[in-house]
């Protein structure tokens, strides 16, 4: 199926989590259901190996087995996105292994390097393109303080299409969007909740990790945004803010545990979170995650 991957982005893009089995390892059969209930609600774009998938924490040969079993799960229902990243070696490694998985485009991950010159930054992008053999290229940023030139330049590389903005910053994202190609697509990466924000200097759809646990949630809030009802938006958004503000928590480690936990309470136990992150919940997490989830009749 060819899909309109520039419209896609512009709705839900939602970030899968990873299963692990109780031994620690890798578990892909688990992601089924996940997906399926996402793509069922009518999410339009999943992404394997992103940050709510623990990412960093897998290994390339587990990354490269995940985008495989995201690819078999999602079986071109939407489109696939495939998260790269890391050592440029295995960034260009895991995107030919995207390519054969069938996926649509490569997110690329800003890297973690404490030594990243911005310029080298463009190199490490066409590194990834070169190997990507011409799959479009999504720009995952979050450190805008590489500043709005060194942005325009990685968005003129060929094949950048579009730029996953997940810095708290709307006006920088205002001045950015200013300053590059009018074909990019510019989404929100900070979830739900920043959403508005973005939509209102003009950023189109956003990611979720919610998509795990309450897909119908998120689309929702997509439709209220693209159809310029931000009221409705603010409290479709207020009903699950709660949640976010858990996996806010511990400096952001609880992100993935929050997702991860809250799946364990609907019986899909899909393992625990590796370290670093926050795993388990602390008590008054648990119960604020719970009372949530029952609240959102998400438990049977």
């Amino acid at each position: 199926m060819t899909h309109d991957l520039s419209r896609a982005l512009t709705g839900v893009s939602g970030i899968l989590a990873t299963p692990f089995d109780e031994a620690g390892e890798i578990a892909p059969d688990l992601q089924r259901a996940i997906v399926d209930r996402a793509v069922d609600a009518g999410v339009h774009v999943l992404t394997a190996n992103g940050n709510t998938g623990e990412f960093y924490s897998l290994t390339l040969d587990e990354a490269m087995a995940m985008v495989h079993a995201s690819g078999a799960h999602i079986d071109d229902r939407v489109p696939m996105v495939a998260g790269v990243g890391r050592g440029v070696r295995d960034a260009q490694a895991l995107a030919e292994a995207s390519g054969l998985a069938g996926a649509s485009a490569l997110m690329i991950h800003q890297p973690p390097d404490p030594f990243v010159a911005p310029r080298g930054l463009v190199h490490y992008v066409e590194a990834v393109r070169e190997a990507g053999d011409g799959l479009p290229l999504i720009l995952y940023l979050r450190n805008d303080a590489i500043g709005t030139d060194a942005i325009r330049a990685l968005c003129a590389v060929e094949g950048v299409v579009g730029v996953k903005w997940a810095t708290p910053n709307p006006m920088k994202l205002k001045a950015a969007m200013a300053a590059c190609p009018d074909h990019i697509t510019w989404t929100g990466g900070l979830a739900e909740v920043w959403a508005p924000a973005f939509y209102a200097v003009g950023a189109r759809g956003f990611t979720s990790g919610l998509i795990n646990v309450w897909p119908e949630r998120s689309v929702a809030i997509n439709t209220a945004l693209e159809g310029g009802d931000y009221e409705e938006a603010r409290a479709l958004i207020a009903e699950m803010q709660v949640f976010e503000d858990i996996r806010a928590e511990d400096q952001g480690g609880a992100n993935v545990p929050g997702v991860k936990a809250a799946l364990q309470l609907m019986g899909e136990d899909c393992g625990a979170a590796r370290p670093p992150a926050a795993w388990p919940l602390s008590d008054s997490q648990m119960r604020r995650l719970t009372a949530f989830m029952t609240g959102a009749g998400l438990l049977s």
